[in-house]
C-alpha cells in the first residue's frame, strides 16, 4: 500500500463539509512541496535504469544492429532487442488491453518489423541513467526500407469503412431521408471542409515505469497509468505471470487526459527488463519519446448544411476520414454529434478510417467530440452568416427537445436556459451580424458561441470502507487521480455522508489490489466510483442506525432509516430538535471497527429509456 506519509488527507481543522463546498485538495500540500511520489520517483538499491532506443525509418525491417559500441560503455549491463528479448506470448489477445480497438495491438520488440518512425527497437540497460543514455546514442542499425504512407490527405482515396470494435465506440446512425437530394433542393446552403492535425497530450509527468523486484520474484510496479488494474492486467497476460506475481501502482499522476488509458510500451519494456535481469528496472520516456506512441489521430471533415430561408435545417450531411495505424482500427465519434444537436429530416453521417504507417491514435479529452463538435458548430455560424441569422437563433430555431437519431429523450437538458442565461450576461443583444463590425477602441473584436456535448457514462465499481472505533473512516477503491482530485472528491462523498470532519476520512487508490473500479476517463469517475463510495457509506449509515436504535435510552429506538440524516458528528431524526445521539457515543460501543462493501452497478433497466 502506499506509505502513510505519501496519504493525502485534508488539514487539520478542515471541519465538516457537504458536497458542493468548494475545498483545497487534499493531495495539493504532497504535491507543492514535492513529497508525492510519481511513477519515476522510486528507487531501490541495485536498480537499473533503462534507455530506449527508436526506429529512425517508418517502414522496413531491422538488418542488423551494431551494438558493440554501446555494449562498452561503463556500466552497460545489457541491452535488449528482439533477438534476445526474454520470451512473451504471441497471440494478440494477451496484448489486449480493457481499452483496446479491434486488430493487433503492438508488440515492443515481437520481431525486426519495423511499423512506424519512432518504434522502440532497443532498450539498453546500465547501472546509472547516465550511461544508458550515452549508450544508447551508439547504437547503429541498418534497414532494408519500403515504402511508407503518412499523409493522410495523399491516402484519403483508400478510405474503408471501420473494423472491430472499441468500447464506448457507437457507428454513425443509418441515414435519415435524403441529405443530398434536400441539400440540392434548398435555398440556402454551406459546403466546409476542416482539416485537424495529430494532438500530443504532453502532460507534465512523462511516461515511466519502475520496476520493484522482490527477492521471492513479485513485480510492484508504478506505472504512469489512468488504471493500475488495467495495466496489471496487460502484464499477467503477456508475461504469463499470476495476478498475485504483479501489483502495480499510480498514486499520484502528472496528468494524462487520454494517454494513460492504454499501457505505453514504456510498461512492457521495464517488465520484459526486469524478469530478463532479475532485477529492479526503470524506464523513462523522453520528451521527444512522447511523440512515439498514440496521440489525437489527424482528421479531415467535409460539413454540408442547407436550409430555407427561415433557417430551418433541411439537410445535414457529414463526413469524416481519419487515421489509424496499420495495426488497429482506432475508431472514435466524430460525425453522430451532428445528428444529435440539432433537428432534421434528412441526415447522413459518415466515418471512415485510412490505415498509415504510425503508431495508433489513442482516445485524447473528449475523443471524436473536440473534432466533430467543432466542425458542426463553425458551419452553424457558416450558415447563420448565409442566412444573415443571429448564430443563437439559428440554433434555438433546430434546437432538438430529444435524440434526432434515436427519437430517445435526454436524462437531462437545460441547454435552452444554458443559451439564455450565457446570452443575458454576456449581453449577446449587442452583437452586430457582420463580420468586422464590432471594435474596441482601435481594435477588431468578434463575439461567438458554441454548443458543447459529451456522453454521460456510468460503469461499475467496488469500495471498501473501514469505520474505527476513533471516528477515522477509510473508504478504498482502484480508482485513479490524474490531477482531476478524485482523492478530494471521494473523500468528501464519504464525510458528507456520515457526517464527519474531513480530515477524519482516507481515500485510498490508485493500486490494483484494492476493490475493482474502472479506468479514469470519459468524464465517468466521480459517476462512477463516487456512486460506489456513496453505497459503501449507505450501508455503514444503516448499521450504525441499527447501533444506535440500541443504545438505552435512544431517541431514535423507534425510527426509520428514512426519518434519520448523519450530520455534523451526529445521528438525529429529520425535522426534530434535540432527537439526536452523537456519532462517538456510537462508536464508543464498538469493539472493533465496521467494514463494509460495496459494488456499484449502473441502474441498465432505467437507462435503456435514454
Amino acid at each position: 500500500m502506499i506509505p502513510a506519509t505519501q496519504q493525502p488527507m485534508a488539514e487539520a481543522g478542515t471541519g465538516y463539509v457537504q458536497l458542493g463546498d468548494s475545498l483545497s485538495r487534499t493531495d495539493g500540500p504532497l504535491k507543492v512541496t514535492g513529497q508525492a511520489l510519481y511513477a519515476a520517483d522510486h528507487f531501490v538499491q541495485g536498480m537499473l535504469f533503462g534507455v530506449v532506443v527508436n526506429s529512425t525509418v517508418a517502414r522496413g525491417r531491422i538488418a542488423r544492429l551494431l551494438l558493440d559500441r554501446a555494449r562498452a560503455v561503463r556500466g552497460v549491463r545489457d541491452i535488449l532487442t528482439h533477438e534476445n528479448r526474454p520470451r512473451t506470448r504471441s497471440m494478440d489477445i494477451f496484448y489486449k488491453d480493457m481499452t483496446a480497438p479491434g486488430g493487433s495491438p503492438f508488440k515492443p520488440l515481437y520481431s525486426d518489423a519495423i511499423l512506424y518512425s519512432g518504434q522502440p527497437i532497443a532498450l539498453v540497460l546500465a547501472d546509472t541513467f547516465e550511461a544508458a543514455r550515452e549508450a544508447s546514442q551508439l547504437v547503429q542499425v541498418e534497414y532494408d526500407t519500403e515504402p511508407h504512407a503518412t499523409d493522410l490527405l495523399a491516402e484519403v482515396h483508400r478510405a474503408h469503412e471501420p473494423k472491430g470494435f472499441k468500447a464506448g465506440y457507437v457507428p454513425p446512425p443509418k441515414p435519415k431521408g435524403d441529405a443530398d437530394a434536400a441539400f440540392a433542393a434548398a435555398p440556402v446552403k454551406i459546403d466546409a471542409s476542416y482539416y485537424s492535425g495529430a494532438e500530443h497530450h504532453n502532460p507534465m509527468e512523462m511516461h515511466a515505469t519502475t520496476v520493484v523486484r522482490d527477492e521471492e520474484g513479485h513485480l510492484t510496479i508504478y506505472d504512469k497509468t489512468q488504471g493500475s488494474q488495467n495495466s496489471r492486467w496487460v502484464v499477467s497476460r503477456v508475461f504469463g505471470l499470476g495476478k498475485d506475481k504483479v501489483t502495480v501502482k499510480n498514486p499520484f499522476v502528472g496528468g494524462a487526459f487520454g494517454s494513460g488509458l492504454r499501457p505505453q510500451y514504456n510498461l512492457i519494456l521495464a517488465v520484459m527488463a526486469s524478469l530478463h535481469t532479475e532485477r529492479s528496472v526503470r524506464v523513462v520516456l523522453t520528451r521527444q519519446q512522447m511523440f512515439t506512441f498514440g496521440h489525437r489521430p489527424e482528421t479531415t471533415q467535409r460539413v454540408r448544411l442547407a436550409a430555407d430561408s427561415d433557417g430551418r435545417i433541411r439537410s445535414i450531411i457529414h463526413e469524416a476520414v481519419a487515421e489509424t495505424s496499420r495495426l488497429e482500427d482506432y475508431v472514435e465519434v466524430v460525425v453522430n454529434w451532428s445528428g444529435q444537436l440539432y433537428r432534421s429530416d434528412n441526415v447522413r453521417l459518415e466515418y471512415k478510417l485510412v490505415d498509415l504507417d504510425r503508431f495508433s491514435p489513442i482516445d485524447m479529452r473528449a475523443p471524436g467530440a473536440a473534432h466533430g463538435v467543432h466542425a458542426i458548430e463553425v458551419a452553424m455560424d457558416e450558415l447563420a452568416h448565409a442566412l444573415k441569422m443571429d448564430p443563437l437563433a439559428l440554433r434555438l430555431r433546430n434546437y432538438a427537445e430529444f435524440d434526432p437519431t434515436t427519437d430517445l429523450p435526454h436524462s437531462t437538458k437545460e441547454l435552452k436556459a444554458c443559451y439564455a442565461q450565457g446570452a443575458e450576461r454576456f449581453g449577446w443583444s449587442r452583437r452586430t451580424l457582420e463580420p468586422r463590425s464590432m471594435r474596441d477602441g482601435n481594435e477588431l473584436i468578434g463575439w461567438g458561441m458554441a454548443t458543447g456535448v459529451w456522453d454521460a457514462m456510468q460503469m461499475f465499481a467496488r469500495a471498501r470502507a473501514v469505520l474505527h472505533p476513533d471516528g477515522h473512516l477509510e473508504v478504498s477503491s482502484a480508482a485513479s487521480d490524474i490531477g482531476t482530485g478524485t482523492y478530494t472528491v471521494m473523500a468528501q462523498i464519504a464525510a458528507a455522508a456520515l457526517g464527519l470532519p474531513l480530515e477524519h476520512v482516507t481515500f485510498k487508490l490508485g493500486d490494483s489490489t484494492l476493490p475493482v473500479a474502472p479506468i479514469e476517463g470519459g468524464s465517468s469517475h466521480v459517476a462512477t466510483v463516487g456512486s460506489a463510495v456513496e453505497g459503501v457509506c449507505e450501508k455503514l449509515q444503516k448499521t450504525l442506525f441499527k447501533m444506535a436504535r440500541g443504545l438505552k435510552g435512544s431517541p431514535l429506538a423507534k425510527a426509520r432509516f428514512a426519518d434519520v440524516e448523519f450530520v455534523r458528528g451526529t445521528l438525529r431524526l429529520k425535522g426534530v430538535a434535540g432527537a439526536h445521539i452523537p456519532l462517538a457515543t456510537v462508536l464508543a460501543s464498538m469493539s472493533a471497527p465496521l467494514e463494509e462493501k460495496y459494488l456499484m452497478l449502473p441502474h441498465m433497466l432505467k437507462q435503456r429509456k435514454y
